[in-house]
């Protein structure tokens, strides 16, 4: 679907770690705890927990150098839970990030001079009648329809619906929008054809988000803010507030892809729409708020943004406000002036003495105090979803009936098994224990006539 130099979907601009779990007991043991109430069919995590140690074996196989660049307990998200030691996480070469596990792979693929189709979107299924079978897909290339047989199978490896905003608006709990920091090809193109063609689906409501981030219409992905990381600091005051004016949780809290702790159940990130950062002169002073270190991401790695060290480019775009007064500030973003004034001041007062008593923040625990001040607009963002048509051990994509669909399989974040809290690395962890599962079965199938 992509034009060549923008292929490679999330893996490419991903962080580039997989999980290597091990031993296959623990892993599956941490695995359906992080299901949670929403377990997956056993039949599946088995299926995972046997070939999910053996990535390493497998990145080794293709010329490639497992490094494990989180030790335990290290990139454990969820430490508390059941079989959480069996968490490893790794990636290839010495550096993590800059697309390095990925470019092994395309590497793999451009000496097996595999015929690669760009800006060639599957459009369809074709299914054998009367038989059910998927024989094949209808493609459109540049306005002309071409049909592709399938010998034995077809694989769906699409990923998810992160830029298809009406499958986000009836599949994502409470969200009226939000922005991915992946690709911009995932529109849910798989999950379309497979529903067309019978195919069950889970996990449609589970994503890696939301985070908040920054969204502007001349680029297609998400800017992430460093100050609001939960683990970077910068000098100066920063808030984050609602359409009402006021805050609404610690913004320094730590989030595991999204998700937070909240009365003892871990739920998504509150993102009440529009959203606000409101900071400072002395934060904006300070250096760039985005990261330009071009490891991960669309904008950095792809589209090439060069965020400005001053942000004084992106005050100049518009996509930065700024008002000399709170109140100024307030008329520029569309928020009632009073009611801002007195959350400012009010935070304020918190670090005066010494003590968020709304939230409990204790990061970035600096006044609003240097004019002239600064506001983003803040969208809810994610990395992907996890839902699309479900899979059983084979790697099958399954009718709601659970009996397979003759000849059609699935891998990726296309029908993700996760189904509640995300293990980071897990994503890409999955893309290879499938890969593997679907390619086998796929290629054992009897060439049809």
């Amino acid at each position: 679907k992509a034009p060549k130099g923008q292929e490679g979907g999330n893996t490419k601009v991903a962080g580039q770690g997989y999980l290597n779990a091990t031993p296959t007991d623990k892993a599956m043991e941490y695995f359906n705890a992080l299901c949670g109430p929403f377990p997956v069919d056993q039949e599946v995590v088995q299926a995972w927990g046997e070939e999910i140690g053996q990535n390493n074996d497998w990145l080794t196989s293709i010329g490639g150098d497992p490094q494990e660049h989180q030790h335990p307990p290290l990139g454990i998200e969820f430490p508390e839970l059941p079989g959480s030691q069996s968490t490893h996480k790794f990636h290839e070469g010495p550096i993590v990030g800059f697309s390095n596990t990925w470019l092994l792979f395309q590497r793999v693929v451009n000496e097996r001079e595999i015929e690669v189709w760009y800006e060639s979107p599957a459009t369809e299924l074709v299914q054998r009648d009367g038989a059910g079978e998927i024989v094949g897909v209808k493609v459109d290339q540049g306005g002309r329809q071409v049909y592709v047989k399938a010998k034995r199978a077809v694989i769906l490896t699409c990923g998810g619906f992160e830029n298809n905003q009406e499958m986000i608006r009836n599949y994502l709990p409470g969200l009226p929008y939000c922005y991915t920091n992946g690709s911009p090809y995932n529109e849910g193109d798989g999950v379309r054809m497979a529903m067309e063609v019978g195919a069950d689906l889970w996990h449609m409501n589970n994503f890696a988000g939301p985070s908040l981030a920054l969204k502007v219409p001349e680029y297609r992905t998400t800017f992430s803010m460093i100050p609001l990381h939960f683990s970077r600091e910068m000098p100066g005051g920063m808030i984050v507030v609602g359409p009402d004016a006021n805050r609404f949780a610690d913004e320094k809290r730590k989030t595991s892809h999204g998700k937070v702790l909240q009365h003892g159940r871990w739920g998504p990130t509150p993102t009440p729409c529009p959203m606000h950062m409101i900071v400072d002169d002395t934060l904006v002073s300070s250096g760039p708020i985005y990261d330009k270190e071009p490891r991960s991401g669309w904008n950095t790695m792809v589209d090439k943004y060069d965020w400005s060290d001053d942000n004084s480019a992106e005050v100049a775009r518009g996509w930065i406000k700024k008002g000399e007064t709170i109140g100024e500030l307030a008329s520029a973003i569309g928020l009632d002036g009073p009611t801002l004034e007195k959350t400012v001041a009010k935070w304020n007062s918190h670090c005066e003495k010494g003590e968020d008593t709304d939230f409990g923040r204790t990061l970035m625990f600096a006044p609003l105090a240097k004019a002239p001040f600064y506001a983003l607009e803040l969208s809810p963002s994610m990395l992907n979803t996890q839902g699309g048509p479900r899979r059983n051990g084979k790697a099958q994509v399954v009718r709601p009936d659970g009996t397979p669909l003759p000849r059609l399989y699935s891998a990726g974040e296309l029908g993700s098994m996760y189904s509640y809290l995300y293990q980071g690395t897990g994503n890409i962890g999955e893309c290879l224990v499938f890969g593997r599962i679907s390619g086998r079965n796929a290629a054992a199938e009897q060439p049809w006539e």
